[in-house]
């Protein structure tokens, strides 16, 4: 119980950037004011949390205010996609302390992959010039589908020699820090919970744009993960009723509507010139050069991202419908192609499909973290884990 109050405590704090007192804390987690003043007192030892000032115009003592020491601890984040590797060293706060971006050989070995993670994120923590103790550990945001339990990449698209890969496992070893592993979706939601602001807030469902398209859902600030740690997986939602055939049966899913891949396929078919003249770029160049062919009025793209942003709506809305959630959130490595046009569509139209609109409304929002978001995510994931409040210790265990 004590640690769990720990949690809460400072979880209190972390929500609120501009301070708390303590008087403002034993109000907010309903503990008793010695109690607050005891774990406070734990917390500024450990240098978790800072005294940041004095408040107060009445009667009375003046309150101290208490905020997250940024150098109190971190947290190292890696996001492995088949297109680039991103890494993130975030503060306690979350904020991004160094942020670094290399491209990735998704034909490379996993255990070649694996070393040179390893030597990246040692690296990093030189460069930031802190103590290895002061590293709470390293997480991992992966494509989907993984074995949540024991830490392990099963088969995930575009990256053919990950049949089963004990990423979890063989990165601690060369490491010797904790490891998380989750998926990228998962982990673009904790990011949104923990550096995100409102928009990580209540019940949401959080559509990644990466190489792959999937979804993190968040009920009542709770983060959904499944039995296997795999939900959220949409990339078989019909987008596309008349769209192409799918392996699994049916006509227009996300997995050959919605990707990147297949909307740069549909611009050369379409024949749109910013993309057919490009040779030899990468999916995030060439969507580059689609986005800005709309915006600078090119009608065949302007259409093309009209439909795209049409089929997104209609596969969204099974989820918001579904789910019952208050907002959308939009983020990865891909939203920034699609923000302008999604953000001007994307509200009315799902508004239009929602079963519960004349309940609540459904706000749609791009995220407030950096393009990165599975970086950080994978690195919030650490720091929810290590500080964040867990019911599960709770739980004593049998015969205690």
């Amino acid at each position: 119980m004590g640690e769990f109050n720990f949690s809460v405590i400072l979880d209190a704090i972390r929500r609120s950037p501009e301070g708390l007192s303590r008087v403002e804390l034993a109000g907010i987690v309903g503990l008793a004011a010695q109690t607050v003043s005891n774990i406070c007192r734990r917390l500024l030892n450990q240098n978790l949390i800072v005294e940041a000032g004095k408040y107060g115009n009445g009667p009375g003592k003046p309150r101290t205010i208490l905020k997250l020491n940024p150098a109190g601890m971190y947290a190292v984040g890696v996001h492995l996609d088949p297109v680039e590797t991103n890494y993130a060293l975030l503060d306690l706060t979350g904020a991004v302390v160094i942020h670094r971006t290399l491209p990735a050989d998704p034909e490379g070995e996993p255990a070649q992959v694996v070393q040179a993670m390893a030597s990246e994120i040692d690296s990093i923590i030189a460069e930031a010039g802190i103590e290895r103790s002061k590293v709470a550990g390293v997480g991992v945001a992966a494509p989907g589908p993984i074995d949540g339990a024991t830490g392990v990449v099963i088969n995930p698209p575009h990256l053919p020699r990950w049949g089963r890969v004990s990423l979890r496992e063989d990165l601690h070893r060369e490491l010797k820090l904790p490891v998380l592993l989750d998926k990228d979706v998962t982990a673009a939601v904790a990011a949104e919970i923990w550096a995100g602001g409102r928009s990580g807030t209540g019940s949401f469902a959080f559509i990644y744009m990466g190489t792959g398209i999937g979804a993190g859902i968040v009920l009542d600030d709770d983060v959904i993960r499944g039995s296997s740690g795999n939900a959220g997986e949409i990339g078989h939602i019909i987008a596309d009723p008349d769209g192409p055939p799918c392996d699994c049966g049916r006509r227009g899913c996300i997995k050959v509507s919605c990707m990147p891949e297949n909307i740069l396929e549909e611009a050369r078919k379409d024949g749109v010139k910013a993309v057919t003249k490009l040779k030899g770029a990468t999916l995030q160049e060439s969507m580059a050069a689609l986005a800005e062919a709309a915006a600078e009025g090119d009608s065949q793209a302007n259409a093309l991202l009209n439909r795209v942003a049409e089929r997104f709506g209609t596969a969204v809305s099974v989820l918001t419908n579904l789910l019952d959630v208050d907002h959308v959130v939009f983020g990865g490595p891909f939203w920034k192609h699609f923000e302008e046009k999604f953000l001007d569509a994307l509200p009315a139209l799902l508004n239009e499909l929602s079963v519960i609109s004349e309940v609540h409304g459904l706000e749609v929002v791009g995220t407030s973290v950096s393009h990165d978001v599975g970086a950080v995510g994978a690195a919030c994931l650490v720091l929810e884990d290590t500080f964040g409040p867990n019911a599960n210790s709770l739980v004593l265990a049998e015969g205690e």
